[in-house]
């Protein structure tokens, strides 16, 4: 979806804001690709750092609506698709928390 948005956002913002978004979204792709084939503490660091960005995206995003680049249809249209995967990353996160055993205290 975002790769239809890209060339129709103002050349001003689309080789600076634009492209950091672009890739923003390569970078959380990366991430979650390696979290799936990691266990314990080390798929859990993982799924942070993808949380953290996917974060870091959707301010971004806010801020090219802000300055008008994305029009607030496309705007609604991505953050939906965020919320979702926020939602579903939390729940992952979630459930790698649990299954770490629990932490000793000396």
């Amino acid at each position: 979806m975002w790769q239809d948005f890209l060339p129709n956002l103002p050349k001003t913002s689309r080789y600076s804001l634009g492209s950091k978004i672009d890739s923003t979204f390569i970078e959380i792709t990366e991430l979650i690709y390696i979290a799936c084939s990691l266990q314990g503490k080390n798929k859990l660091s993982f799924l942070l750092k993808s949380s953290a960005k996917l974060d870091l995206l959707k301010f971004f995003l806010r801020i090219s609506w802000e300055i008008r680049a994305l029009d607030h249809k496309k705007y609604i249209a991505l953050s939906e698709h965020l919320d979702e995967i926020g939602k579903m990353l939390g729940g992952w996160i979630r459930q790698a928390k649990e299954k770490l055993p629990p932490e000793t205290e000396e």
